[in-house]
């Protein structure tokens, strides 16, 4: 999607992420939008059984997360979240990876308690109702 559809869909996406989040807390990476580094999870590579050829490509996109010094990455894609995360963890990196679908449910106060599994101790505990 990132170089199939370009920059307007990011644009887009940008748009959703910071009414999600505040603008004043998204940190974009660079390079960006259609030319933002691939995470090297897609295509089957997560599967695929080559753990540390994946994790060698993908320094090239933990170096971009780690520039921005953000606490979260957020990924849309399934793929990218996964990839990302086991970065993070495998580097032992300190940010924390977690899906759009999740900060779009937590914003609007219906994230279940049991899917908060990648929020840092910052988020785990918002807008969680009691029945």
């Amino acid at each position: 999607m990132r170089k199939s559809y370009g920059d307007p869909i990011a644009d887009d996406l940008r748009f959703v992420v910071k009414s999600v989040v505040g603008e004043e807390n998204f940190i974009d990476m660079t390079p960006n939008k259609s030319n933002n580094y691939c995470c090297g999870g897609g295509g089957g590579f997560l599967q695929s059984g080559f753990t540390d050829a994946r994790r060698k490509y993908g320094e090239i996109k933990l170096n971009q997360i780690l520039a921005t010094k953000a606490d979260y990455c957020i990924a849309a894609c399934h793929n990218c979240h996964a990839q990302i995360h086991d970065l993070a963890e495998h580097y032992e990196a300190g940010y924390h990876t977690v899906h759009l679908w999740t900060l779009i449910c937590l914003s609007l106060g219906i994230l279940g308690e049991n899917e908060r599994e990648y929020l840092g101790p910052d988020l785990a505990d918002v807008a969680v109702y009691g029945a």
